[in-house]
């Protein structure tokens, strides 16, 4: 092998290796399989020097494609409804689970117990061929596809198994508590408008859309003459009533897929200016979940009104939450709500308070 050869064997095995690497993390990643496929075909086609490449995931018929993904000239498209296969190489691949390996084409099954879906990578005629080297890269890449793809899903079944059992721990506490304490079936409507018009990324927001249901957990263990309480709580009740944000993280804190929770649960009763509790926290001390989650929190119980307060309209709420901002509230996520309210899901929702 001449010095140019080997020069460009080394290169290419730096790409190889950094693109196995990159492929480790995207395996151990908490993206959505959308959001997987789209890394992973961006990945391929960089790691391959390709033109196109596609990534395809079947139905359990594997007569059509759920996702496909394609990228090419840096250009991304993402069709995530089902679409029947009708390319003859696509079919091929389906079919006899067949690699497709020759000059310019590149193409093998994602392959778990069945054929899961597919990848295919091509070159302008232009471009070099594939090499052998290469065509082994791109099945040990199809193999790591597989591997990623399974363990999102593994993650995906975890989280509806986690869901489920949160649902029921809400159905324990509602139970318990009289109407005018709990909140309202779209509560994690508002909450993850807010995170959106904050630009939170989606493990953030997931963490919220948790939180606006288990937040008051720690209520469970409240005596109910305390939580059912018409009339205002007295100084020792209050106390009681202080300590559920603590409880609520305790409750949950063995739970690993809830651990960004956590801190929301625990800190949504601290105010921007330090006055709240249980730590008394003060400005962007306090997570910024829980600075949403004290927001949406306060602004629900205003128009809902408790039984020892009278509830307030709209209008009067929102001129609350105002005039608040900067001492209670932080002043960001005031900013995000009024844009969020101004929204059509969020309007239905104000709508059916009225």
């Amino acid at each position: 092998m001449n010095i140019k050869n080997y020069s460009i064997h080394q290169k290419k095995y730096k790409l190889f290796f950094d693109s196995l690497h990159a492929f480790y993390r995207l395996t151990n990643s908490n993206l959505s399989i959308s959001g997987l496929i789209i890394h992973i075909t961006k990945l391929i086609a960089e790691a391959m020097n390709a033109s196109l490449c596609l990534v395809i995931i079947l139905d359990n018929h594997k007569t059509s494609s759920l996702l496909r993904c394609s990228i090419s000239k840096r250009r991304v498209f993402l069709l995530d409804k089902k679409r029947k296969i009708v390319n003859r190489i696509e079919k091929y691949i389906i079919n006899t689970t067949s690699a497709v390996l020759n000059s310019h084409i590149l193409g093998a099954p994602i392959i778990a117990e069945d054929v899961i879906g597919i990848i295919i990578v091509r070159r302008k005629p232009n471009q070099p061929s594939f090499d052998k080297l290469e065509q082994k890269f791109f099945i040990t890449l199809t193999e790591q596809t597989m591997i990623a793809i399974k363990n999102i899903q593994l993650h995906e079944e975890q989280q509806k198994i986690i869901l489920g059992s949160i649902k029921s721990f809400i159905n324990l506490l509602d139970n318990r508590l009289s109407k005018e304490y709990a909140h309202s079936p779209y509560f994690s409507r508002l909450v993850t408008a807010i995170a959106k018009q904050m630009k939170l990324n989606e493990n953030q927001t997931k963490a919220l859309q948790y939180a606006s249901v288990l937040h008051d957990a720690g209520k469970l263990d409240i005596p109910l003459e305390i939580l059912n309480k018409p009339t205002k709580l007295t100084k020792n009740e209050f106390r009681i009533i202080k300590r559920h944000p603590i409880r609520g993280a305790q409750l949950i804190k063995h739970m690993k897929i809830l651990k960004p929770v956590i801190p929301i649960i625990l800190y949504h009763h601290e105010r921007y200016d330090g006055k709240g509790y249980p730590s008394r926290l003060k400005g962007e001390k306090i997570p910024l979940g829980a600075r949403i989650m004290a927001l949406a929190d306060a602004f629900e119980a205003m128009i809902y009104g408790r039984p020892y307060r009278q509830r307030m309209n709209i209008e009067a709420a929102i001129e609350e939450i105002k005039k608040k901002s900067g001492t209670q509230f932080d002043p960001k996520v005031v900013e995000g709500f009024l844009k969020a309210i101004k929204f059509t899901r969020i309007k239905k929702y104000l709508q059916l308070i009225k």
